[in-house]
């Protein structure tokens, strides 16, 4: 039986999002995936979708809503991959308990903001070099976590192609080395 992997989108969700397909194609065929929005999560309906809107629905409300939304859907451990505020929101879902067993989240937005790491024991957590929301060194010491830096990126480095097939590499050494 494949091992589940639930996806994070990040705050655009489906409506920018196409580069997430090439994850599914590398991935589906070794895991169950379970996709979300986090737009749908978090109850975001604004009429004009520009950042700025979408980021002050987010924090104003639609954070928590996916919150509590995600942590009410996964009941069984599984693996996480999450991409920017989709990484917070599996990052503070696991803190109110929701189970994992692994999280790759990829230029998660406002973990710079946590004091405490969720208790999984298998979290990545991956910025670009130039990712103005990349917590610095001195919180992943403090949070006991180290932040992967991928060079000459941004935020979005999780779109570039030659960085999903490196994602994916990682995602499926962790399912077919247990099957070894």
């Amino acid at each position: 039986m494949a091992e589940k992997l639930i996806v994070l989108s990040d705050m655009w969700g489906v409506k920018k999002g196409l580069w997430i397909t090439s994850y599914f194609g590398y991935l589906q065929q070794y895991y169950d995936i379970e996709f979300y929005d986090i737009q749908q999560l978090g109850n975001i309906e604004i009429p004009v979708l520009t950042g700025e809107n979408i980021h002050k629905a987010f924090v104003n409300g639609g954070l928590d809503t996916a919150i509590a939304h995600l942590a009410s859907k996964v009941t069984e451990p599984c693996h996480i991959l999450a991409f920017s505020a989709g990484g917070t929101i599996a990052w503070k879902a696991a803190l109110q308990g929701m189970p994992m067993k692994s999280l790759t989240a990829i230029s998660a937005t406002r973990l710079r903001f946590e004091t405490e790491k969720p208790k999984c024991k298998d979290v990545q957590l991956i910025y670009g070099e130039n990712d103005t929301y990349k917590p610095n060194a001195q919180w992943a010491k403090e949070i006991g976590l180290e932040l992967q830096i991928v060079e000459n990126f941004g935020h979005e480095l999780y779109s570039d192609e030659k960085f999903i097939g490196d994602i994916c590499m990682d995602l499926l050494n962790k399912v077919t080395q247990k099957a070894v």
